[in-house]
């Protein structure tokens, strides 16, 4: 009889213990792009798992969500997103119909965007007009921060008091990548080309000139390559940056033609802080 207590007893400490290990696992939150994982990790800290749907090196404005991406969603206790960028305008309904459980927030709340008539990018069109990188900023970084942590609070009104403190950590991180980027760019004013226009906020903050490739988000034509060639050596663009999801061949001829230097960047870079220090410091050499 006292063996059979005791095993009973064991039984009992074994399904609290996994009862406990349970409890303890973290809720899942699912993002849009790895910039934004970047902000919402240091700020859930360890309370929240955080999985980002568009990965390193894939194109966000023609993603389509893998059938495992869809099921992580629909176990998730919300969907953290810019609001603008092309799969997630493209997937909005299916996302919410396939996860109607799923809370979704919109980071880019709250944001000065800067608007076109229509800005178009291959097949897509971005939503009313908005350019939708608003991410490539510190500006708008501390307020897609602010967002963020009131997000948190809502889900997890227990820990406000811990998403405070890492609230803190975060936007001292955003001052000291500012501090570093303007460091570089105090002697520099100048306009710098890129195939595809992913940092038109970053431009307006430093008070710079972003000229594109893309003609209508479409490749430039022989004309509008020329034109390209003229307008750098008049405004002594130094560099052309260029991304890995876009063709990069127009770039190099208008960088052998115009003498300037092609820089690669990844401005959707989990490594947001390095990321925009390195534009900066491609501008300044």
């Amino acid at each position: 009889m006292k063996k059979y207590i005791i095993l009973l007893l064991n039984l009992l400490l074994l399904a609290a213990c996994g009862s406990q290990q349970q409890k303890s696992q973290p809720m899942t939150l699912t993002v849009s792009i790895e910039p934004l994982r970047y902000f919402t990790e240091i700020i859930a800290g360890d309370k929240f798992q955080v999985i980002s749907m568009v990965p390193e090196g894939s194109n966000p404005e023609t993603y389509d969500p893998t059938p495992q991406q869809l099921v992580t969603l629909n176990k998730s206790c919300a969907f953290l997103r810019i609001g603008y960028i092309g799969f997630e305008q493209a997937w909005a309904e299916k996302l919410q119909s396939n996860a109607p459980e799923v809370k979704f927030f919109d980071m880019s709340e709250g944001i000065e965007l800067i608007r076109e008539d229509e800005v178009h990018h291959g097949n897509h069109s971005h939503s009313g007009g908005v350019e939708p990188h608003v991410w490539n900023s510190t500006q708008n970084a501390y307020i897609i921060a602010e967002n963020i942590f009131h997000t948190l609070c809502k889900l997890d009104s227990a820990n406000i008091s811990y998403y405070k403190e890492n609230l803190a950590k975060l936007e001292s991180e955003i001052e000291r990548t500012d501090r570093e980027i303007r460091a570089y760019l105090q002697n520099t004013t100048c306009a710098f080309l890129i195939y595809h226009p992913a940092l038109s906020y970053f431009a307006r903050d430093y008070g710079l000139e972003q000229i594109s490739i893309e003609e209508g988000g479409k490749e430039p034509s022989p004309a509008h390559l020329q034109a390209l060639i003229r307008r750098c050596k008049e405004r002594h663009v130094r560099v052309v940056f260029v991304q890995k999801e876009f063709d990069s061949r127009n770039a190099e001829i208008i960088a052998r033609e115009a003498g300037v230097k092609i820089v690669s960047i990844n401005p959707l870079s989990y490594k947001w802080s390095e990321e925009m220090i390195a534009v900066a410091k491609a501008l300044s050499e």
